[in-house]
């Protein structure tokens, strides 16, 4: 869709759901006209004084229309530009991002769609730039209503909410029914999962939350996380299921020297404290860091924290390494939708050259006898399999321990084919069924062992 420099005026309204919407609007058009990641414009408009105002159910409203919005842009986008037959006229405002929040609460929000449409030409009559064209946004957002269940009928998962590469490479690499599942899963709205310090069975009570086969906890609320009993005693943390497996498939032992590589924002370095491991989380953003070592004093675990390119990095030797390498994260789009949209074909070259270099240098940080858990939220095999088979050529000193299911109990039978034939670990985002799509599926993730000589 077209891009063009927001000029908004978020209006202060006795209208309920007003200010919420306009939050929404401004997030989806920093996203449209400048690139920038939904979780990061949140974050900065939640702390704005307009948001502190808002309660938690409009603060909720915000993030759900947003993700809504660029979850199914492919759709959305498609929509409008059926029933806009000239484009988008230029110099509009946020008129775009305001039709694009409209469709989302239209199309798939539980919001009567009267108070959708309403509310959005309320919101183009507030802008300087757009309030001109309010008669075409009243009737391209009635007709949108009119027209829900054909658009709907209409919207492919692969076909109309994946960009073509991505659609084209999930096809190549795991085959076009798989590709279709994908992109299926990443429709799902996904629960928060958390890893708790002991008590599984006690907390799944508290939290109202699924106990995982793999010990995770899937919360069957939406409560903000802050708020939950035992989150400020530490007694969980935030992390996805997938995500937690890396750490459970290094088996970290007390005592032992572990580098946490690229560790921000510390859901595994939490996992790796808690084995009773001394642990070196080294990342090169002093702000992630920040956070993390926040995380950290909560949960009441002590890590040595080191601000370092890891790439770069001099330290250890150490008995084991976890290397989560910045990748282009195309496995959880599920929960961070707008990197569909944000990351291009182009970037994998970038980061496989990334990735190179940190194993490479992990080598040399390992002990003799020492392991290393290479992993990465990556649905691309440059960012996995084809990474390890360079690396092996590479580092003649390293070797592939593969995993085996049989030995993998917390897997369970869900989870058990994620163990390639190579022994690698990939998981794709619709394993994990539950007849609830909100407790179903787990991020798309690579791992695999190595082991230095």
């Amino acid at each position: 869709m077209p891009s063009r420099v927001s000029n908004s005026n978020e209006p202060s309204s006795p209208h309920p759901g007003l200010a919420a919407r306009a939050l929404a609007v401004t997030a989806i058009d920093d996203f449209i006209t400048k690139g920038q990641p939904l979780d990061e414009t949140l974050e900065r408009l939640f702390e704005t004084p307009a948001a502190r105002e808002l309660p938690d159910r409009d603060r909720g409203l915000v993030r759900a229309i947003s993700m809504a919005a660029i979850r199914r842009l492919g759709t959305i986008a498609k929509a409008l530009e059926a029933r806009v037959e000239r484009g988008l006229p230029n110099h509009s405002g946020n008129l775009e991002a305001i039709l694009i929040s409209g469709a989302a609460q239209i199309l798939f929000l539980d919001v009567p769609d009267h108070a959708a449409v309403d509310l959005s030409v309320r919101l183009v009559q507030a802008n300087p730039d757009a309030k001109r064209f309010t008669s075409l946004a009243n009737a391209v957002m009635r007709r949108i209503a009119r027209e829900k269940d054909e658009i709907l009928k209409a919207s492919d998962p692969l076909l109309t909410d994946t960009p073509e590469w991505l659609a084209a490479r999930w096809t190549k690499a795991y085959g076009a029914d798989n590709a279709a599942k994908i992109a299926a899963a990443f429709r799902a709205e996904p629960a928060i999962d958390v890893t708790v310090r002991a008590d599984p069975e006690l907390w799944a009570e508290k939290l109202n939350a699924k106990i995982l086969p793999t010990g995770s906890l899937r919360l069957r609320d939406r409560t903000p996380v802050r708020t939950l009993p035992g989150y400020d005693e530490g007694a969980f943390w935030v992390q996805d299921a997938a995500a937690a497996l890396p750490v459970r498939l290094l088996n970290p032992q007390p005592g032992e020297a572990i580098a946490d590589l690229c560790a921000a924002p510390g859901g595994k370095t939490a996992q790796l404290a808690l084995s009773g491991a001394h642990v070196t989380a080294v990342d090169r953003s002093e702000k992630r860091l920040i956070r993390l070592s926040e995380n950290m004093k909560r949960l009441g675990f002590t890590v040595d924290v080191v601000t370092a390119d890891a790439s770069l990095w001099r330290g250890g030797p150490f008995d084991a390494i976890l290397v989560d390498a910045p990748c282009t994260a195309t496995g959880t789009i599920r929960r961070h939708p707008d990197v569909a949209w944000l990351k291009a074909e182009e970037d994998l070259s970038k980061l496989a050259r990334l990735q190179q270099r940190l194993l490479d240098h992990s080598a040399e940080l390992l002990k003799p006898g020492g392991r290393l858990i290479y992993c990465t939220c990556s649905l691309e095999p440059e960012e996995g399999e084809l990474q390890i088979r360079d690396c092996l050529v590479r580092n003649p000193s390293l070797k592939l321990v593969p995993f085996e299911a049989a030995k993998l109990p917390f897997l369970g039978s869900s989870l058990a084919s994620a163990i390639t034939p190579e022994g690698y670990l990939r998981t794709l985002p619709f394993m994990m069924d539950d007849p609830d799509p909100r407790l179903a599926g787990l991020d798309g993730f690579f791992a695999a062992q190595l082991k230095k000589a």
